[in-house]
């Protein structure tokens, strides 16, 4: 009996945390994410830095775990709150099994050390790409505080482009602008690519949080795709259409070697104009 009632005061207090707009936006974008097919078995994380009144109206519900290194040091974020999916987890599980899918952690006052304070009720950790987000996290919050998501999806057709296209920020920015005529207005900044590195460590976390510093989206070659965004639906709406954009492209180089027609260099500075976007010149080149 005793036991019983312990069980029923848990799934209380899971109910209590998931009822929270927050926490909802985060599992309808994970939902949204496997749906899309972008997060086979445990691919892909999500990660959202958690307002202070957002972290109030939840926090009796915590239950602190041990703390434990993050293996980077991310000072700027320190004393702060996390929802972040699990390592191993799966995104198609988030909906139906969120106190076993993904976790809320607090980081210490250094920013070197976590600990889970909500989820992951089975057992588990935060994603392996934990640094990656927080790090890239912290680049955002210095750059606009209004910075809270990062997202990385295995994108199906970008990844496809990373085999076939050079890896340089100026080609596959170039190339997805081109696409549909929305794309220099959603990623006016444009896109950074990083060379195939492990997954999970110091280097990658490095390398894109340098060009995170420039751009709201960066290409993992052969790997996905890995974003920011001020919300759930601004980064999953930045996500979407650079993968569109790739299927497109995906599609005209099975048909045909090159384009008879496109979206010019001076057509995009008339958009530019009208739009109120500043387009970096460095991607408006006379291709050969």
């Amino acid at each position: 009996m005793i036991e019983y009632l312990k069980i029923v005061e848990e799934r209380k207090i899971n109910m209590k945390f998931l009822d929270a707009e927050f926490v909802k936006g985060f599992i309808r974008m994970a939902n949204d994410g496997w749906e899309q097919g972008w997060h086979e078995r445990n691919g892909g994380n999500l990660s959202y830095r958690v307002k202070p009144e957002e972290v109030e109206s939840v926090k009796e519900n915590f239950a602190a775990k041990e703390w434990q290194p993050i293996g980077i040091s991310v000072p700027k974020l320190a004393g702060e709150y996390f929802l972040v999916t699990g390592s191993g987890k799966y995104f198609r599980n988030v909906i139906i099994k969120p106190e076993d899918s993904f976790c809320m952690i607090e980081l210490d006052e250094k920013g070197e050390n976590y600990r889970i304070v909500w989820g992951l009720v089975n057992g588990g950790r935060p994603t392996s790409e934990l640094p990656s987000h927080l790090m890239n996290l912290e680049v955002k919050k210095l750059q606009n505080p209004k910075y809270r998501v990062v997202y990385h999806a295995h994108t199906t057709n970008i990844i496809a482009l990373t085999f076939v296209l050079p890896l340089e920020d100026k080609v596959f920015t170039r190339e997805l602008w081109e696409m549909a005529t929305e794309c220099p207005v959603v990623f006016p900044a444009g896109i950074g690519v990083v060379p195939w590195m492990v997954p999970g460590g110091r280097e990658i976390a490095v390398a894109t949080s340098e060009l995170m510093k420039k751009y709201d989206v960066v290409i993992w070659a052969h790997h996905g795709m890995f974003c920011s965004g001020e919300d759930f639906d601004l980064t999953f709406g930045l996500l979407h259409t650079v993968e569109k954009s790739a299927e497109i492209l995906v599609k005209i180089l099975s048909m045909a070697p090159q384009k008879l027609q496109t979206i010019t260099p001076n057509d995009f500075r008339a958009l530019a104009k009208d739009f109120k976007v500043t387009l970096p010149e460095e991607f408006l080149y006379e291709k050969k």
